[in-house]
Order: C-alpha cells, then structure tokens, then sequence
C-alpha cells in the first residue's frame, strides 16, 4: 500500500552544517565549498535517478545561468549569510508511491516541487533516489530530496528571506497566519497531489496527510530512526540511540497490550457479576496487588468458566438432557482454553 512519508529540515550555520555539502550529497556531485575551503565528492553515488534546479516562472526569461549551477548557487546561498546562526537551506524529503511508475513518479514530484517555487518564490534543488542496494534496505524506498534556499531568488540573485523563514509577529505584520499553518499546508498538499497521482494512474492505494487518532487508526506509530543513528547501524556499529527508540515503542506495544487485556478482563468480570448475583462483594480499593498479565487473563477465563456453570445450573432445572449437553461443552472450552 502507499506510505505517506514528508519530513521538513533545515540546514544552519548553528548547527555546523552545510548547504553545498547537502547538495552535492543529494545530487551525487563534488562540489568545493568556498566560504570553508573543504570539498564534497559524491560522484561514486549510483542511486540518483533524477536531478535539476527549479527557478520562479516570474524569471524563466532572466539570464539565471548562474542560479541552474548546482555549485554557484548553493555557495550563494552560503554568501548570502552573515550571523552566526543563519538558516541556509530548507529541505523537503518526500516518499514516493511504489505503486507509481518511474515517469508517474517524476511527473508527481515535479508537479508539487513547481508549486513550491511559484508560492515561496525560491530556488529549489530536485533530487530522485532509488532505494539504496545494501542489506536491510527496503526496495520500495523511492524518495525525493527538495533542498530549497531560504530566500527568494530574483534577476539580480538571492534577496530577501521568503515567507517561511519569518517569525510570526513579522508574519502578522504582513497580513499572514503562523508559520505553521504553511508546514500543515505543505503536508495536506503532499498528501492531495499523490492521491491525484494514484487516482490517475488507475489505481486504488491512497495516502493519509493526518494523525493515526485522527484517521481512526488505533494503534502505536511506529519509531522514527534518525538518519545518522540508521547509518551507524548500516556500517555495523551499533546505535545507542536507534535502540532506545525501538526499546520505547516495544515498551508502548506492551503497555497497550496489558490495558486492552485490564478492559477486557473488566468488561468479562462486570459481566460474570451480572449475572452471578451470590458473588461476594468487592475487595476494598487498593488492598490487592497489581496483578500480571498472564494473571488477568487466567481471571478473566475463570469468571467466563463461573458464569458457564451458572447457566448449567440454571438449566439443569429445567431440562436434565439440556444440562448434560452444556456441561460436556463447558469441558471442552476449559480444556481449549489451557
């Protein structure tokens, strides 16, 4: 079936990274980077399927030779920037739908990556990858990286900070809502323009922009591992960090699982006192233990075994034949049951 898949990033000088080490790395390309002096060689990356530069249609006609090299304008962007935490690049990892053939697939991505441009007016760096060949990938992991400048891009180069990078009051200044309204605009539009994609392919896999809780879906999501953690382990080191994720979500799977057996062995309990109305009163609140798992469904088997023979009895006043043939039933449940 279709995943929905949008992570938004972004690359800042606080953090130490670099705008033209993410593009040559996505592009599969060597790039110097000429504020640091060092040089990213990605070129021995077989797994690119796609790669091109998108510019505003509002300067298709300008002369932006400059800005459609993958070199000179991510050291733009780099220039561009003069505090010591400045945000450089802004990117969009998006995954796409197996489901989809390779020119539905671009066709898919290109279409949502123009949008970009045209609302937000910046440059923005496409880049298709095939799911990686290496033991553990998943060969359904087509993706796209859409690694765009955090400014708008005009005839005379990188000017002002786009709209995404404003704080809010500067955002209601102009007139515009809080800048996470346009993360949760991205994320529903990402969702729309694939399912538009699948509908026109013919086909019935769609994919859902929200919530678990909000679909419906009860259930833990599964954990996120981040990309360096999922490196370490790809290279045989092992990753504190990738097992506690998975250690946390076991825990939660556990958890879920011994609350859905409290409720059922209370809905299986409220129901054997209905109808057992010799039980003996409650035990006062918290005088026992917490019992186990394995306790409470043992619990919750016997109140249903008790009840059976409720029943037995019941009947046995009635029919004698009627009773025996619910008594040979309730042997055969309790011995299933073990």
């Amino acid at each position: 079936m279709a995943v929905y898949f949008l992570n938004l990033k972004t690359f800042g000088r606080s953090g130490g990274s670099s705008a033209v080490s993410a593009a040559a790395y996505r592009a599969g390309e060597r790039i110097q980077d000429e504020r640091t002096g060092r040089t990213y060689d990605h070129t021995d990356r077989r797994d690119v399927l796609h790669k091109e530069i998108m510019l505003p249609g509002s300067i298709e006609g300008a002369d932006m030779d400059w800005a459609r090299s993958r070199s000179q304008l991510w050291n733009a962007a780099e220039r561009a920037e003069t505090r010591i935490n400045a945000r450089v690049a802004r990117e969009y990892l998006v995954a796409l739908p197996v489901e989809l053939d390779a020119v539905q697939r671009l066709a898919l991505v290109r279409g949502f990556s123009r949008e970009l441009t045209e609302r937000y007016r910046f440059a923005l760096d496409l880049a298709v990858h095939a799911p990686r060949d290496f033991p553990g990938s998943d060969p359904r992991n087509f993706h796209a990286h859409l690694l765009a400048t955090t400014r708008e891009i005009t005839a005379q180069g990188l000017t002002v900070k786009t709209s995404l990078e404003l704080n809010d009051a500067k955002r209601h200044s102009l007139g515009l809502g809080p800048a996470i309204h346009e993360l949760l605009y991205v994320r529903e539009r990402w969702a729309t323009v694939t399912n538009e994609a699948l509908r026109d392919a013919h086909i019935d896999a769609r994919v859902d922009h929200r919530t678990l809780a909000a679909q419906g879906i009860d259930r833990e999501p599964y954990p996120y591992i981040p990309r360096a953690a999922f490196e370490m382990e790809r290279h045989g080191y092992r990753s504190a960090q990738a097992e506690r994720l998975r250690e946390d979500y076991r825990a939660r799977i556990e958890t879920r699982l011994q609350r859905d057996a409290v409720a059922g062995a209370g809905a299986a309990s409220n129901t054997a006192a209905a109808a057992n109305t010799t039980a003996a009163p409650d035990t006062a609140a918290g005088s026992k233990r917490r019992q186990t798992l394995e306790e409470i469904r043992r619990q919750a088997r016997e109140d249903w075994l008790r009840m059976r023979q409720e029943s037995v009895k019941a009947s046995a006043a009635n029919s004698p034949a009627a009773a025996a043939g619910q008594t040979r039933e309730w042997v055969d449940d309790d011995h299933l049951s073990r």
